[in-house]
């Protein structure tokens, strides 16, 4: 440092550096983007060149990290589709397609969503069916449920997929028919794969216009303080567009991706070893593509998680249903062991306790064999075996959570129509996981969730409510962790999942100069206002990117 003097150099706040000594102080000094020094050595690095800036006592903090979201997706949906929330009833639903409907060509595809898990049974009939074709106008229309795992096509779309009454489902997914046989339009899991992928040719997304989505959802992230995450299913598409963004100085975030081994959702090509060939030459300065990610089951309320005990019986389910992995034992130790060979990570989606078991007791062999440096994550994770708990820091496996997703809301009300009340109930172990020694590490799933927003969630981690108002109740309290704890778990705790540690997740000096300025000091109001905080600045190696 002797010498050097600092570019930018904040003064007068409350900066929490979030060091293991906890350090607070109200100075930093930034050179080349990164921290240099803080506190009393920050304020030496003063020079006639510092751009000096004084916080007036406000609270800053290193940027929120996002451990699981898909912000392309969200770009899209932002820029390019319809956005109508989970809440609305089917009326409500139907009444927004009809007036975005009105806006399109008359070929022109109906794309958005989200309709609420709690629906399906509404729209599983030809009556629903009807309703949606004559709110599209005869436009082809595909909208995604909640949990994004699940379509409703019209019959328009359905006719140019090539489905009708006499199609088998696919593997890995279902075509819904009504008592008379019919096909409804609703498409679970790989069922609406044969519809992505009729959109895909007909209607072709350019890498222009998916670089303009991730820039965009990456505008938004910065909105909400967040300056890393990981996307939790990249296409090749994808990553060849934040690989060109990165190279015309345009992203401004640390991302780690995911790249899909395999995929019973979005209809991408390629797959596996097909995406993983291209891995190196999409990696770039702020692009880390070092994870492959495995779906191994489904989604609760589609009956398609799997569990270790059944679901319950008379909700549609065959006698005895405790869903299924998408991969046997052999496959995925093939997949963790081939991929660990070559350095590469993997994030898991698992949302019933039984592929949850099914993933730590292949890390087991995988760390047995002397792969110890790779990461894995258990992504949701809602249900764990109490048996399974301190595994989790014994084979170094993270919890992503998302906390939107199983605070009182639509999805937790979906899942409890599916599971047993004491199961149901029991989302979320995440203070048994803390104490056990587990990393666990916050994410959104947006826009799974409506928004990106990490302080809802880190509401929701210490009160065990939902952030909104909308739902009340407590889910299972007993799992509630501290302020600090939540902190942690969108700032630290994913650095380190992310393996973006090196450069992230703290204003240690020598890491990236992220950092956010907020609304209020999260430790000196209390929790009920904590949701509503706000970035009001967020800064990227450095530079501000964001100004409320």
């Amino acid at each position: 440092m002797a010498g050097q003097t600092a570019d930018l150099l904040l003064t007068n706040g409350v900066i929490d550096i979030l060091d293991e000594a906890g350090t607070r102080t109200s100075a930093l000094a930034v050179r080349d983007g990164k921290v240099l020094a803080f506190g009393t050595e920050a304020e030496a690095l003063r020079g006639p060149g510092t751009a000096v800036v004084d916080m007036a006592g406000a609270y800053v903090m290193p940027g929120l990290l996002d451990v699981h979201n898909h912000h392309m997706i969200a770009g899209q949906m932002d820029l390019f589709e319809l956005h109508a929330p989970p809440t609305l009833d089917l009326d409500g639903l139907l009444a927004a397609v009809e007036e975005y409907a009105g806006g399109l060509g008359v070929d022109e595809w109906l794309v958005g969503g989200s309709w609420g898990s709690g629906l399906m049974n509404l729209i599983n009939t030809a009556e629903a069916l009807a309703r949606f074709d004559a709110a599209t106008g005869g436009r082809p229309a595909l909208l995604k449920d909640d949990s994004k795992h699940n379509r409703w096509a019209n019959s328009r779309a359905l006719e140019l997929a090539g489905i009708d009454d006499a199609t088998p489902d696919p593997e890995g997914g279902q075509i819904l028919r009504g008592p008379d046989g019919k096909a409804t339009g609703v498409l679970l899991e790989a069922g609406g794969v044969l519809v992505e992928k009729t959109l895909a040719r007909l209607q072709p997304t350019s890498t222009e216009d998916l670089a303009r989505a991730a820039a965009r959802g990456i505008e938004i992230l910065h909105s909400y303080g967040v300056t890393g995450f990981q996307d939790a299913a990249a296409s090749l598409q994808l990553m060849q567009a934040l690989k060109e963004l990165d190279e015309r100085g345009r992203l401004q975030a640390w991302v780690v991706t995911s790249m899909q081994a395999n995929d019973f959702i979005f209809g991408t090509e390629p797959l596996g070893e097909g995406i993983i060939a291209h891995r190196d030459e999409t990696r770039s300065e702020h692009h880390r593509p070092d994870f492959i990610k495995i779906f191994l089951d489904g989604v609760p309320p589609a009956g398609t998680a799997a569990f270790l005990e059944p679901y319950l019986k008379d909700v549609g389910f065959p006698e005895c249903h405790c869903g299924g992995t998408t991969m046997d034992p052999a496959e995925l130790e093939d997949w963790l062991l081939r991929t660990a060979e070559r350095g590469i990570s993997a994030k898991i989606h698992c949302t019933g306790d039984a592929s949850v078991r099914l993933v730590l007791d292949t890390v087991q062999k995988v760390r047995a064999a002397g792969h110890t440096g790779t990461k894995y994550h258990i992504a949701h994770g809602q249900f764990v075996h109490p048996d399974d708990i301190a595994r989790f820091a014994e084979l170094d496996v993270s919890a992503d959570i998302s906390p939107s997703l199983w605070f009182p809301g639509v999805i937790s009300e979906a899942i409890a129509a599916v599971l047993p009340a004491d199961r149901a109930s029991k989302m979320q172990p995440n203070r048994a996981l803390l104490d056990a020694g587990a990393r666990v590490a916050g994410g959104s799933d947006w826009p799974v969730s409506v928004s990106p927003n990490a302080w809802e969630g880190i509401y929701g981690l210490v009160t065990r409510q939902d952030p909104t108002g909308q739902f009340p109740g407590t889910l299972w309290p007993e799992q509630a962790i501290t302020l600090e704890e939540a902190i942690r778990v969108y700032t630290t705790a994913p650095a380190e999942a992310m393996g973006v540690d090196d450069v992230a997740g703290s204003l240690a000096p020598g890491k990236s100069a992220d950092f956010i300025v907020l609304s209020d000091n999260p430790h000196e109001i209390d929790i009920d206002k904590v949701r509503h905080i706000t970035a009001q600045q967020t800064w990227f190696a450095g530079r501000q990117v964001y100004q409320a």
